[in-house]
């Protein structure tokens, strides 16, 4: 029986390794990061950072780890892979497009034997993260634009009741795209009045100061939430929400505390409302005029559950749509149709 050789094995393609590109936040404080972004950074052969200043270096040097700052291109990155080596980017803040471009580019291109590709994020953001960019924003805004630097409490109050106004009103259009934006507009507002306290020369504040009484204030409020109280309906919440202001504020008078500054329908309904859950008997003034009419009407909208300033807005815009119809020559069926529900659902 003759020898034969056996067929030779294929040779083993060698090891291409690996690159991992690990991203964090700027929200999340420097140094914490994920277990796993501690695993690959350890077993990195190599690990690179484009910024010299990224505010991850410093931990990372701190914990033994060696960074080289560099920013290689596509093809030296994958060089530094060979033999089966990793190679771990520490993404700057605009998240290496160019390495990432030209990564995509070899791999399409079918020529190149690539590595092994891994995103790790080792980082996320909180609930809440961005409004930390927002701050910064603001802050940056304050420094350096001409018409922001100037701005002051009493200048930004009319724009901050015009922002009120439209939320309001976007609410009530139902449109959620312009919902929020609305909000953001509003929330811009605390966020600028809170930076300009900021500077005020004896009694400084900022966002956090706002924040920290607004938490300690729901906190507070709510003891059937947070403490040990009960409370199974929103009437029940309501009386705690009460019984906890009126310890807070030691008011002498339900009237403390309402702006006079509100819209008169609003003002009238809003000491109405807190007659009537103070259980007083107080009666309206007599007198003649449109005005003491109006205060009655709202005083009956709070009385029945109604907002009468939103009443008022529902009928004036059915007004502002039949001027418009008017003015366009007639209506069609549809808008019949919709004024007659209109003009149902305030009835």
């Amino acid at each position: 029986m003759n020898a034969t050789h056996s067929e030779a094995a294929p040779a083993q393609a060698p090891a291409e390794g690996r690159i991992v590109l690990l991203t964090t936040s700027h929200r999340v404080a420097p140094g914490l990061l994920s277990w796993p972004a501690w695993q690959a950074l350890r077993a990195a052969d190599l690990v690179l950072c484009a910024d010299g200043a990224h505010p991850q270096l410093p931990y990372l040097r701190e914990a033994g780890i060696r960074v080289e700052e560099s920013a290689p291109a596509a093809e030296q990155l994958l060089d530094a892979c060979a033999g089966g080596r990793t190679a771990v980017v520490v993404a700057t803040g605009e998240g290496e497009p160019a390495l990432t471009d030209g990564l995509a580019r070899l791999a399409g291109s079918g020529r190149v034997a690539m590595p092994e590709l891994e995103l790790l994020p080792a980082s996320y953001d909180l609930p809440g993260a961005r409004l930390l960019d927002l701050v910064q924003v603001m802050d940056r805004i304050r420094v350096e634009c001409p018409w922001s630097s100037r701005r002051t409490h009493e200048g930004l109050a009319k724009y901050t009741i015009e922002e009120a106004y439209e939320l309001v009103e976007a609410i009530e259009d139902g449109d959620r795209d312009e919902l929020r934006e609305e909000l953001g507009d509003v929330l811009l507002q605390v966020v600028f009045h809170s930076r300009i306290a900021e500077e005020h020369p004896e009694a400084p504040f900022s966002v956090d100061d706002v924040a920290a009484t607004l938490v300690t204030k729901l906190v507070h409020r709510h003891p059937h939430v947070f403490g040990d109280a009960t409370a199974a309906t929103p009437e029940e919440v309501r009386e705690h929400w009460l019984r906890t202001k009126q310890t807070e504020k030691r008011r002498t008078s339900v009237t403390e505390g309402v702006p006079l500054g509100q819209p008169g329908l609003a003002l009238a309904a809003k000491l109405a409302s807190r007659v009537r859950t103070a259980g007083l008997d107080v009666p309206l003034p007599r007198a003649e005029g449109l005005g003491y009419e109006l205060l009655a009407l709202a005083v009956r909208a709070e009385a029945d559950g109604v907002d009468p300033e939103a009443a008022l807005r529902a009928a004036a815009r059915a007004y502002r749509d039949a001027i418009r119809r008017t003015e366009g020559g007639g209506e069609t069926d549809t808008d019949a149709d919709a004024d007659a529900d209109a003009e149902a659902e305030e009835g």
